[in-house]
């Protein structure tokens, strides 16, 4: 029997399932806080999500695929992000016929007051020390390549 038909999880593969759950745990958490305050201030989490994806002009099907969702959506979500003044679309200077999406100076501030106000995320980052920040943020960034880029 090879170690792929071997029925038996192995002490690895163990680690690995606890380790997705604790990642599908933890996201849940962050999720659960960014939509909280993303509500504080009148935005839902698709609004709050696009709005911090756009920090520099991103085209709207830029936007649908870091969304993962269809380009109609978003017109909608930033229709109304636009018409309180927290994004403008804008013409590429490339191509006049996309659409870029960037934040306004009001739009900014208002994602970082979101990410400063997440309080629960904040208390538990607070609980590790600085060097284990700095440990968990390199693992992470491992981590990013690998599940963002999954074309």
């Amino acid at each position: 029997m090879t170690a792929a038909t071997d029925p038996t999880p192995s002490a690895s593969s163990a680690v690995k399932s606890r380790l997705l759950d604790l990642m599908v745990a933890l996201g849940t958490a962050h999720w659960k806080d960014y939509a909280a305050t993303a509500a504080q201030h009148g935005l839902t989490s698709v609004q709050a999500r696009l709005l911090a994806q756009v920090t520099e002009p991103v085209p709207m099907r830029g936007l649908a695929e870091q969304l993962g969702c269809d380009a109609s959506n978003v017109t909608g979500v930033v229709d109304r992000l636009q018409a309180r003044g927290l994004v403008l679309r804008e013409s590429d200077a490339r191509d006049r016929r996309v659409k870029n999406v960037v934040a306004t100076a009001e739009g900014l501030a208002t994602i970082q007051r979101i990410r400063a106000e997440m309080q629960a995320t904040h208390t538990a980052l607070d609980s590790l020390t600085e060097d284990e920040r700095a440990t968990l943020y390199t693992l992470l960034e491992r981590l990013r390549p690998g599940l963002e880029n999954r074309d």
